[in-house]
């Protein structure tokens, strides 16, 4: 029977093994990075686009405030004239489209959808299948 801790082959072949482990691990490690990066990277082009929602939201908002005050003084200074009524139809419709983007915008801005999700459920799997590894 052969002693295991004098053993050159056993030394060997565990630290081939713990060499390998590293370097899957490292590979592994170098994965996740990637992954976090292009999860990032999707999650601000989203961002970027709910902010261009938010601007145009407020352009209209502006543009709607503009008309609907042209359509009050109008309507008030005209009293029932087609003209004026036609304005604030038209404000009306640009406040309605305004709400809608700035609601789709603010929904797609919440810190919950820009968080790296996938990527932390990567980790954690991965974690969980070293530890079991390790105990075995």
């Amino acid at each position: 029977m052969t002693d295991r801790t004098t053993d050159p082959t056993a030394a060997r072949s565990t630290t081939s093994l713990l060499s390998d482990a590293m370097a899957h691990v490292s590979g592994l490690v170098r994965k996740e990075i990637d992954l976090v990066r292009a999860e990032l990277s999707e999650n601000a082009h989203r961002a970027g686009v709910a902010i261009g929602l938010i601007v145009g939201a407020v352009v209209l908002l502006l543009t709607a405030l503009n008309v609907l005050s042209a359509a009050l003084v109008s309507g008030l200074a005209e009293l029932g004239i087609d003209a004026g009524w036609a304005a604030l139809i038209v404000g009306l419709v640009y406040l309605v489209v305004a709400v809608i983007m700035v609601k789709k915008g603010t929904n797609d801005l919440k810190s919950t959808s820009l968080a790296p999700t996938r990527s932390a459920r990567n980790v954690q799997k991965d974690a969980h299948a070293v530890k079991e590894t390790i105990n075995g």
